[in-house]
């Protein structure tokens, strides 16, 4: 549906939980604000639920709710349908039919776009309208804006990204406060920082959708999902925290794409990162994400990437594109979105090229490292530095030996660990956590 020359902009807010209701509210009572800044208002019309308890504790308009989709979506005062629902099933079944509709769509639910997401724009392009989704993958931080904007035409090398607050904080706690992970989740769970269920997000599949978005627009190429290598926080342990800090490195769960040749290796994992990279100091439930593009250099966008108000902030911010038409003429116009381009070779995690911090646990005797150190050289692994502790009284789990690797090639790291871990020295099974570097700034006028 076009809305070029629309007096007003009418949108229809499907799901008023915490985010739609936010959503509600600031349509509602900023609405003169909203008005002031762009040539054509927006107005709520619509609030799709069927349950209202929360919309009538938020004070927000009563003759607006509603329970029937369908007569919203043949109303032709409503251009745009905020998707707020949450989860996947019911969420597809509600952006498909208001995009066969005619209605632009604007989302904040990132796992239907990582796993539905080319389906749903081949729709809303057949049906001349647009799908935004800012909210998306890092609350109010602009990033999706920047990539299909100021840097949609620019060759993109690299991209580091926090983009999970619950980890963020529970790292941060285990790290600042030396909490078990345990006790950092407690913590979060209290404080509304993490859900009942944690395990989309600790286990890194949330941060893993987040990048499946993420890199398809940044290199224009279509990606799978279930190809990015997923591995998450919650077998961390406190002591390989303060080993880590003692070397000078700080522990966050990454989402990693970075070019290698003329495939891509996209991955999210644990990672120490030098305590003197800007991404070492994001902390708590904030994220950023660290990009290396040819012509603009390193570029890192910092914010709050959860919570209620960034999150319908960056709903607003959409249904504001659409109301001046950017939104539309991007979609249009670009290239890059994934119905529009070839699918990634993706890269097994085997390939990859990095540092290592590996902790042992082994028994305390002439010639243990000696053995390590012949395994570790016998397949091109080179250390780079030595730290041991000595073992708690009484301990029967070996002594701690952490090395730290020069580069090395992943699967010659995985091998070399699992013979370490049948040797009888060795107490306990190794912890492997990879060390990510700087990426080179590498600018065409360089």
């Amino acid at each position: 549906m076009s809305i070029s020359g629309s007096e007003e902009i009418g949108v229809a807010i499907v799901g008023c939980g915490t985010v739609g209701g936010a959503t509600a509210s600031i349509l509602t009572r900023q609405g003169d604000r909203l008005s002031a800044r762009i040539d054509t208002p927006i107005r709520l019309r619509a609030i799709v639920d069927v349950d209202f308890t929360h919309a009538r504790r938020l004070g927000l308009n009563q003759s607006l709710f509603t329970d029937d989709l369908e007569a919203v979506l043949s109303r032709d005062d409503i251009q745009v349908v905020a998707e707020l629902i949450g989860g996947t099933d019911q969420a597809r079944q509600v952006v498909e039919r208001a995009l066969r509709a005619g209605k632009n769509v604007v989302t904040a639910n990132k796992a239907l776009l990582a796993h539905h997401g080319l389906e749903l724009l081949k729709i809303a392009r057949q049906n001349g309208v647009c799908i935004s989704f800012e909210a998306s993958c890092v609350g109010a931080i602009p990033i999706i804006s920047i990539l299909t904007g100021q840097l949609a035409c620019d060759r993109i090398d690299a991209m580091y990204g926090i983009v999970n607050g619950t980890c963020n904080y529970i790292l941060t706690a285990m790290s600042e406060q030396n909490r078990t992970y345990t006790e950092a989740l407690a913590v979060a769970q209290e404080r509304g920082m993490a859900e009942a269920d944690p395990s989309l997000d600790v286990m890194g599949h949330d941060s893993a959708h987040k990048l499946a978005i993420l890199a398809a627009l940044a290199f224009g190429e279509r990606i799978d999902l279930e190809k990015i290598y997923v591995e998450g926080i919650d077998d961390l342990k406190p002591q390989d925290i303060q080993y880590g800090k003692e070397l000078g490195y700080v522990i966050k769960l990454l989402a990693v794409a970075r070019r290698q040749g003329d495939a891509l290796s996209l991955r999210v994992h644990p990672a120490f990162i030098s305590s003197l990279h800007p991404l070492a100091w994001v902390s708590g439930p904030f994220n950023a994400v660290s990009i290396y593009a040819e012509n603009t250099g390193h570029l890192m966008l910092y914010g709050r990437g959860a919570g209620i108000p960034a999150t319908a902030a960056a709903v607003i911010g959409d249904i504001a594109s659409i109301a001046l038409g950017d939104a539309q003429r991007r979609f249009n116009k670009l290239r890059i979105w994934p119905d529009r381009s070839e699918p990634a070779n993706q890269l097994d995690i085997g390939t990859v090229r990095c540092r290592y911090y590996l902790r042992l646990q082994v028994e305390d005797r002439p010639g243990v490292f000696a053995q390590v150190a012949r395994i570790l050289g016998d397949r091109q692994i080179s250390i780079s530095s030595l730290l041991q502790h000595e073992s708690a009284p009484g301990s029967t789990d070996g002594v701690p030996v952490v090395i730290t690797t020069y580069e090395a090639l992943e699967a010659n790291v995985r091998e070399a660990l699992g013979e370490i871990n049948r040797l009888e020295v060795t107490k306990a099974p190794c912890v492997c956590i990879r060390m990510i570097a700087e990426h080179p700034e590498q600018t065409s006028g360089q």
